[in-house]
């Protein structure tokens, strides 16, 4: 049974659920990111932290703009822009995740922040912006590309090779990797071994990316690691979903992934091109979390009709995703609108239990797509590279609230 005070911590940072869908209409409140690609999103209590590519964000009103390099943070309430938060990052960010006493974990492709060293990887305090100088991960190798944190237990994914290949579980206070997590992906679709997204629950942690195996067992570009005991093993749950190929540049296909608050089931998106309903590229699935079986099935699927999906957010009473996505409920589609297909720009979503698409659609520009979603008990928060979202102006950030 798991600890109450490990529960606890689950549920501080669980998925948040939702008992009704979004609203179609932003709020206007949100800065806007002047330029780049938003990544990840987290809240840190009140405080919006936005991670990505980026160096100018504006206020709402867009009265006045500042530098920032990569990251910044607001107001949830406002839309205030944290005036002392302008950390120096030298890099990407592609993952954050909240942490204890007003601090933010920080993933990407950067090797130092404020000229200090920090590879791939820091804790900083949203006060200034300085390093949490006791978390020290030792990241070496390459890019954190996912984190998700757990209580005391940082998980973080990417491709680095230190202090584990590509999957890590650290000290979320010191930064010290767990000597008992050390499940290993391998075989990998790409020259280098990446995970690509991670999502935890309790008892279980969802991994996807570029490997075929973990610790030697089949676990094709998808797997179910058991954390419900302080070793961690590989669950018995195994699905042959994605070992047909998609295009050849897309080696492996599988991008974003998100768990239900309740943690029995998760979604995972796509991209890999319009090559039709046989095969799994460009698509949103549902399967369920603790199905033992060396031959896992789909809840369902739902095609675009060849256009890529990079997030998504399960909220329990939608599945939202995200991408350059033309189209929903598309199977007999190559690029093009097959029948019975559900026209969505950009954004939309999916009914949790029968896969189909939902009527919500406030659409936004396409352009590379959606890579950062977040709910939270307000709404949910969208990340992208774009400036429409709902027919409004919403530079790269933007939220849809609860009605």
């Amino acid at each position: 049974m798991l600890a109450r005070a490990a529960l606890a911590a689950f549920i501080a940072l669980a998925p948040v659920a939702h008992s009704r869908v979004v609203s179609a209409d932003p709020v206007d409140t949100t800065p806007h990111v002047l330029d780049g690609i938003v990544n990840s999103i987290a809240l840190v209590d009140g405080t919006v932290v936005v991670g990505g590519s980026f160096t100018e964000v504006a206020d709402s009103a867009r009265s006045f703009s500042v530098t920032r390099d990569n990251l910044f943070a607001y107001d949830l309430a406002t839309g205030r822009i944290l005036p002392d938060f302008a950390p120096q990052v030298d890099g990407t960010v592609y993952g954050l995740t909240a942490g204890d006493d007003g601090t933010v974990y920080v993933g990407g492709d950067f090797p130092e922040i404020n000229g200090w060293p920090a590879k791939a990887l820091a804790r900083l305090r949203l006060l200034n912006g300085s390093l949490v100088a006791a978390f020290e991960p030792g990241i070496a190798g390459g890019m954190v590309t996912t984190l998700a944190r757990r209580g005391s237990q940082l998980y973080a994914g990417g491709e680095f090779t230190k202090p584990r290949t590509a999957l890590a579980r650290l000290d979320a206070t010191t930064g010290a990797a767990d000597p008992l997590f050390t499940i290993k992906p391998g075989s990998p679709l790409t020259p280098r071994t990446r995970v690509h997204a991670i999502a935890a629950t309790p008892d279980r942690l969802v991994v996807d990316g570029s490997f075929t195996t973990l610790d030697g067992k089949p676990r094709h570009q998808l797997g179910v690691i058991d954390i419900s005991r302080p070793t961690p093993t590989v669950a018995p749950w195994r699905t042959a979903t994605y070992t047909t190929a998609c295009k050849p540049e897309f080696p492996y296909y599988v991008r974003g992934l998100d768990v239900s608050p309740d943690g029995s089931y998760f979604v995972v998106v796509t991209t890999g091109g319009p090559l039709g309903s046989k095969r799994m590229c460009d698509t949103a699935t549902r399967f369920e979390t603790l199905t033992r079986s060396e031959n896992v099935k789909p809840t369902w699927i739902n095609h675009t009709g060849g256009d890529s999906l990079y997030s998504v957010s399960v909220t329990g009473a939608a599945v939202y995703v995200g991408g350059h996505l033309r189209w929903l409920d598309n199977p007999g589609g190559r690029d093009s609108a097959g029948p019975g297909a559900v026209p969505r720009e950009g954004i939309g979503a999916i009914h949790p239990r029968t896969g189909k698409a939902l009527s919500w659609n406030p659409g936004r520009t396409r352009g590379i797509g959606i890579k950062a979603f977040l709910a939270h008990p307000g709404g949910l928060l969208v990340g992208s590279d774009t400036t429409r979202l709902g027919g409004e102006y919403h530079a790269r950030i933007g939220m849809f609230p609860l009605p």
